[in-house]
């Protein structure tokens, strides 16, 4: 079986004008779904799709699959699914997402090109606004599909100028209708750029994915009392923003400390703070900010969350500010099916392709299908680990390596 690598290109290329935007070094892209560069976007996969013999079907978010039945598979036995996205962040980079879906398609014309004998139907499948820019949801059309996000409240999602999903779908010809049933895929795979350095460092072509690290966000507030700069001693203070730096310089430490002993993959960062009133003069009355939480271990997140709340405690006691505490986003880490790993690591081992287990430090689609289905993730290389960014950049070689594996891995999973 052997990947064009130069039809993979140029399908990358294609896609990489869709929402092009200039930039002095680069090739970035924005994609908002719903837009003219969206519909031009979709529009190309589309034909491609068709293309290659492919039935489709657009459900009501507008996820796209394309569905593949070779003369050798049970057209009534679960398909083997694979794909990923091609919305993008405001002047994102060219592979984060197309990748994975031109590499599956790319994967299905190879598997065709060679007369192979596939077990399964093979579905290659396009989500809607993975990347959560324009309506505010993160990996929205698997949400649909896995039913965490009805399509109703879907449909009801609004941007900042109160289009909705729904009339925003429509108005480029994807608003289709049902829902995608990941319950009934034998298995799912996705392909998508490291956006980290691992493999870079170790010169490994292929990432394997052990696990999606969980995430949790904490939102906090801390109230003092604002008063003049000038006038108020610093014994008559209660800095919200002195209180709320103590919080967040023991996260830190506590995320450290907790690496160094047995979570090597926690972290914990405060990335967004809100002081008020936020003038010069004027010693700070509140703070609200948010503690991001992620690793593997569920038990290392639960482990930084108390230290999270601990801290507050303290800084009430010692400070004499109140403060507030709550969890608005708490979604668990994801383990990879072992039976889909396993078909990467053979698939990359007899390809001479170099491979090494990983975990994923950032969110995918795949994380919301673990519980419907076996689920994998493999990771191509980033140059530098850059990623959201024009200078986002992952070699020819490593894309064509990359579809390579994730067509062993298919066709291996169809007929396993």
């Amino acid at each position: 079986m052997q990947i064009d690598a130069e039809r993979l290109q140029r399908d990358l290329e294609t896609n990489a004008q869709f929402g092009s935007v200039a930039v002095d070094d680069g090739h970035a892209r924005t994609v908002l779904t719903g837009t003219d560069a969206d519909e031009r976007a979709r529009d190309y996969f589309v034909r491609r799709l068709r293309e290659a013999e492919m039935d489709v079907r657009i459900d009501a978010v507008g996820n796209i699959v394309g569905r593949w039945v070779p003369e050798t598979a049970n057209p009534d036995s679960k398909a083997v699914a694979t794909g990923s996205h091609l919305d993008s962040v405001p002047e994102g980079g060219i592979f984060d997402g197309p990748l994975g879906v031109y590499a599956s398609l790319e994967a299905v014309r190879a598997m065709q090109d060679a007369n192979l004998p596939v077990g399964r139907p093979i579905e290659v499948v396009c989500f809607t606004e993975e990347e959560g820019q324009r309506f505010g949801v993160g990996a929205l059309g698997s949400a649909v599909v896995t039913e965490s996000l009805s399509i109703d409240d879907a449909h009801a999602l609004t941007d900042e100028d109160g289009t909705t999903l729904e009339t925003a779908l429509d108005s480029i010809g994807f608003l289709g209708d049902g829902r995608i049933r990941p319950e009934k895929w034998d298995s799912w795979l996705e392909l998508h750029i490291e956006q980290d350095t691992r493999l870079e460092a170790e010169s490994t072509s292929i990432g394997v994915v052990t696990a999606i690290t969980g995430i949790a966000r904490c939102a906090v507030s801390i109230v003092g009392e604002a008063n003049h700069a000038g006038t108020t001693s610093m014994a008559e203070r209660t800095d919200a923003l002195a209180a709320a730096s103590t919080v967040v310089n023991e996260v830190e430490t506590a995320a450290i400390q907790l690496t160094e002993k047995d979570a090597p993959t926690a972290v914990a960062t405060v990335g967004s703070l809100d002081v008020s009133p936020n003038a010069p003069n004027v010693v700070p009355g509140r703070v609200d900010f948010t503690v991001d939480i992620r690793d593997v271990s569920h038990e290392s997140m639960l482990e930084l969350i108390d230290h999270v709340r601990a801290s507050l405690n303290r800084v009430e006691a010692e400070r004499t500010v109140e403060t507030s505490f709550s969890l608005p986003r708490h979604r668990n880490p994801r383990k990879m099916s072992e039976r889909c790993r396993q078909a990467v690591h053979e698939t990359a081992t007899e390809a001479e392709i170099s491979a090494i287990d990983l975990h994923s430090g950032a969110a995918h689609d795949t994380m919301r299908l673990e519980p419907f289905t076996d689920v994998g993730l493999l990771f191509a290389p980033s140059q530098d680990g850059i990623s959201h960014n024009p200078l986002e950049w992952t070699n020819w070689e490593d894309c064509a390596d990359s579809a390579e594996v994730l067509a062993g891995s298919l066709f291996s999973l169809s007929n396993g």
